[in-house]
């Protein structure tokens, strides 16, 4: 029975976190009809991504202290909600104030979702499905990333930019019908209820105590190198790999698909590695070298143009292997009665350098710096293992104290 509800419980998170991410590229794909419909510049629709990332930014950082004072359902419930709503607001848009508007509404709701799956997760999946649990989640996101561009495009293609965003809205509205018909799955059993209401009560769900410990920003500094390096495969390897390789933009579009889904495949494979490994930290190590290693061969130009492709497919699998061992380590830094708060920080990180990421790389472009992109991904990727590092050393410190 544990097992089962351990596995509707991972369902239902993941599942959750797909379509938060399936919502961070709700514009991105659109764009080419958005500036001919509104007659839009570059800037202004990158602009649109930035404020989406910055009020993800803040809100996730909040919305940990509403995790640990109100419990993770109801904050789940309200990031599902605003997603829908800022679909539908965007669908009808008339002009770029209201997409901005509903640029933020997505930001809102992408937000909580962090703090409240990563509590979900930590208090209602047994510990020794801990890792795949984390593992899954990853999966989900990456799966959305992927999904997102094939969704819009193809119902953009075929009824309009519109219907699009509607039947993205139709989507968050039903994962929150079945979020609200699966509750009490998620809400636990009464004894645990009853042992998290005391332990509320027993601590300020206001202090910001947790923010004196190194580790939580040694933590929110690993998001953010990884997220930055993560912002320059989203935004500009592609048209990177085209100029430098002289390939057609139509096939290098399709790199960016394929490296999320190996991601997809890595992560699902490093929870069964992240359960058997002692230090999740040369898990980490593993993947980011290999990955970083891939991105300076790309920028190189010493390989033929699919050899080029093949690499970076590997070097999505390479940077996915090391997701769930990255979890595992966030949590044994994490106080149990701060843990919305500590999630919440440590990953408005992600959301602040997917937000600052795309204006370097789009600056190396600007100034035809275009291996750069790759020399950059990888630096970002060998700074994040450094923090890594450091986190791991403090854990087990901290283990060695308490022994």
């Amino acid at each position: 029975m544990t097992i089962r509800r351990d596995a509707e419980v991972i369902g239902l998170v993941s599942v959750a976190h797909g379509t938060s991410h399936f919502y961070h590229l709700i514009l991105a794909p659109l764009f080419p009809w958005l500036k001919v419909e509104f007659g839009l510049s570059y800037a202004e629709l990158g602009f649109l991504m930035t404020m989406f990332f910055i009020v993800s930014t803040i809100m996730q950082a909040a919305a940990g202290f509403w995790v640990d004072h109100s419990g993770p359902l109801k904050v789940l419930f309200f990031g599902v909600a605003m997603l829908a709503i800022s679909a539908i607001v965007l669908s009808f848009s008339s002009g770029y104030w209201s997409l901005l508007f509903g640029a933020c509404l997505a930001g809102l709701g992408n937000g909580v979702f962090h703090p409240a799956d990563y509590t979900l997760i930590n208090r209602r999946v047994s510990p020794e499905r801990v890792a795949h649990a984390y593992s899954m989640h990853g999966v989900s996101g990456a799966l959305g990333w992927a999904a997102s561009p094939a969704v819009l495009v193809a119902v953009t293609t075929f009824a309009g930019w519109r219907q699009a965003l509607l039947v993205a809205s139709a989507i968050a509205f039903v994962m929150l019908a079945v979020l609200y018909w699966r509750r009490h799955v998620l809400m636990g059993s009464q004894e645990q209820r009853d042992l998290e209401e005391t332990a509320r009560k027993n601590s300020s769900a206001l202090s910001f105590d947790y923010l004196k410990l190194p580790m939580v920003w040694m933590c929110w500094g690993f998001f953010f190198l990884s997220a930055l390096a993560l912002s320059g495969v989203q935004s500009f390897a592609p048209t990177a790999m085209q100029l430098l390789y002289d390939l057609p933009i139509a096939l290098t579009t399709t790199a960016y698909s394929s490296y999320m889904l190996a991601s997809a495949g890595g992560m699902f494979l490093g929870g069964f590695v992240a359960t058997r490994a002692r230090f999740p930290e040369r898990v980490i190590a593993i993947g980011f070298i290999l990955g970083s290693s891939i991105s300076v061969l790309i920028a190189m130009t010493v390989v033929s143009g699919s050899t080029m492709m093949s690499l970076f497919t590997v070097m999505g699998f390479c940077v996915g292997i090391a997701g769930p061992s990255r979890d595992l380590m966030i949590r044994s830094a994490t106080p149990k009665e701060a843990s919305g708060r500590v999630f919440g920080t440590v990953y408005s990180g992600l959301d602040s350098g997917l937000a600052i990421g795309p204006l370097m790389f789009g600056l190396l472009m600007d100034w035809k710096l275009v291996p750069g992109v790759f020399i950059l991904i990888a630096a970002f990727l060998m700074m994040a293992l450094l923090t890594a590092y450091r986190v791991g050393e403090n854990n087990r410190s901290v283990e060695l104290k308490n022994a």
